[in-house]
């Protein structure tokens, strides 16, 4: 009688791997529903990558978690024997049962139905100390920025990205990568490190490369500082940006948008008209701030540093610090 061979390695269900990280209770578990396009899901089935990440985001015993798009807690359950407590956001309803199932066993979990970017992150209780998080490209970008601005407890991230996009967060002037997101995000954060992961990482592949990087938020200046007293912030002495409070951030945040919104024209076009707080800039205003930064009045947006954007706000007299007529105080 012939006996049939007991299936081994990646032959005991498809698309496994051999370093997939599951314990042999986990491996009983139902399938992972198929990915579903409109979430961009694309699911890190690789456990040496898995270890090699969570060990890259450093999360302590103290962090509160942010996780957006948890999918079934793969990356969530190393995270929740680290963390304090993890926040996880999972927009696909095909995953609450297990999530509440995990909740129930651990009870540092916190789970939230829905799309992240239609709820109040700055709500969330105890507040998200960082974000740790396999992004799904399409709200990649949306929910970095979301997150520097609206979170100021929120202090590192470490986040699996397309890419371009990491490059772009971190990218220098005058380079074809160079955007709006990079100025906003080199104003408030410090890069730390940067994993290449190929797409034979995640099931279903990718047709991108991805990267997890992890940065760190420059501490903000401190109630009563200049800055807070309505006074322009002065530059470091190695010509970096001070660092930011969340009114100065927002102010920033206008006028780089304003300037990159159309990149290929001259900054004296694109600024003339712009308005905060009763002030609006004409041309001679922005050649006039150009001038005293010695730069051409054709300079172009991607032209400029991250530091030399404050410098120029001040120049313009651009209002940091106080708020825009169409925005919250």
């Amino acid at each position: 009688m012939k006996v049939a061979k007991r299936p081994t390695g990646d032959a005991r269900r498809p698309g496994a791997s051999r370093g997939d990280g599951q314990a042999a209770g986990e491996r009983r578990r139902p399938p992972r529903p198929h990915a579903l396009h409109r979430y961009g899901q694309n699911h890190l089935v690789d456990g040496n990558i898995l270890r090699a990440i969570v060990k890259q985001a450093a999360v302590d015993p103290d962090d509160v978690v942010l996780e957006v798009g948890a999918a079934d807690g793969q990356l969530t359950r190393p995270l929740l024997a680290r963390a304090r407590v993890v926040h996880v956001f999972e927009i696909d309803h095909r995953y609450a049962s297990r999530l509440s199932r995990l909740a129930a066993e651990r009870p540092n979990l916190i789970v939230h139905p829905g799309d992240a970017l239609k709820q109040d992150l700055a709500a969330l209780d105890p507040a998200p100390t960082a974000l740790v998080a396999n992004l799904a490209y399409n709200i990649a970008i949306p929910l970095i920025m979301t997150t520097i601005a609206a979170l100021p407890q929120l202090s590192r991230w470490a986040v699996m990205v397309q890419k371009e996009l990491g490059e772009r967060l971190f990218a220098l002037p005058s380079t074809k990568a160079y955007a709006a997101v990079s100025v906003l995000t080199q104003l408030a954060c410090r890069r730390e490190e940067v994993r290449a992961v190929p797409p034979s990482a995640f099931r279903p592949q990718p047709r991108v490369d991805s990267s997890f990087i992890t940065f760190a938020r420059r501490a903000p200046l401190a109630p009563g500082s200049a800055a807070a007293a309505g006074e322009a912030p002065p530059l470091s002495p190695v010509g970096e940006a001070p660092p930011l409070t969340a009114a100065e951030y927002a102010a920033m945040g206008q006028l780089v948008r304003l300037a990159f919104g159309q990149r290929r024209k001259v900054l004296t076009n694109t600024l003339a008209g712009a308005a905060r707080a009763g002030v609006t800039l004409s041309r001679d205003d922005v050649r006039r701030a150009l001038d005293d930064l010695g730069l051409s009045p054709a300079a172009r947006p991607e032209e400029l540093a991250p530091p030399q954007w404050v410098v120029l706000a001040q120049a313009l007299g651009w209002p940091l610090g106080a708020a825009a007529a169409d925005e919250p105080a």
